[in-house]
């Protein structure tokens, strides 16, 4: 996570900072702790409030249910974002989310929305020298640094599992979105 979905704008972040996480499914509930374990107060924002228990349990300082509560105005009443990685492919929610980072803040994109597409006025990264950035892999020395950091702070990924014989089934559930955040197959025993 330190360069594969964060960049090296994590690393610029400061910790106490304030660090969002939009959508805490499969990548997110790891960024979620990533974040927690870096020492940045980290907020969840998702869908529900029945995700709220989740996002304490992996580490989340606030948790924000975008269904109920304007997700910006929650994030400003923090003092805004310092960072806000979006691993949620809901380009509407996310395009909302730039007005929720502090000055000088950092949006990271690594949800692909198909073809919905962000809509970011100029306004909202001018006023405030806002920053929107994708970023879609790391490189394997970022891959063995994370693992590293992972290893060493007790971060451990969700999974479903599935004997191999199920394969079809797990990969229905994945394209319907229905995971529960990774699929792992298992070889047949």
């Amino acid at each position: 996570m330190k360069h594969a979905a964060w960049d090296k704008t994590i690393q610029r972040a400061i910790a106490g900072e304030t660090v969002a996480v939009f959508g805490i499914g499969g990548l997110g509930h790891l960024a979620v702790q990533f974040a927690a374990k870096m020492g940045f107060q980290t907020v969840a924002i998702a869908r529900g409030a029945d995700k709220a228990p989740l996002a304490q349990e992996l580490g989340a300082t606030h948790y924000i249910d975008s269904g109920a509560t304007d997700a910006t105005e929650a994030l400003q009443a923090l003092g805004g974002a310092a960072v806000i990685l979006v691993t949620a492919p809901a380009a509407e929610a996310a395009s909302a989310l730039v007005s929720g980072l502090r000055r000088n803040g950092t949006m990271v994109v690594v949800a692909d929305t198909g073809s919905a597409a962000l809509t970011v006025l100029p306004r909202q990264l001018i006023f405030g020298s806002r920053t929107l950035r994708g970023w879609y892999s790391g490189h394997a020395k970022d891959a063995e640094e994370t693992l590293a950091f992972a290893a060493q702070a007790g971060i451990r990924p969700m999974i479903e599992v599935f004997p191999l014989a199920q394969v079809k089934d797990a990969l229905e559930r994945t394209r319907m979105g229905q995971a529960r955040f990774r699929t792992v197959l298992l070889p047949r025993q």
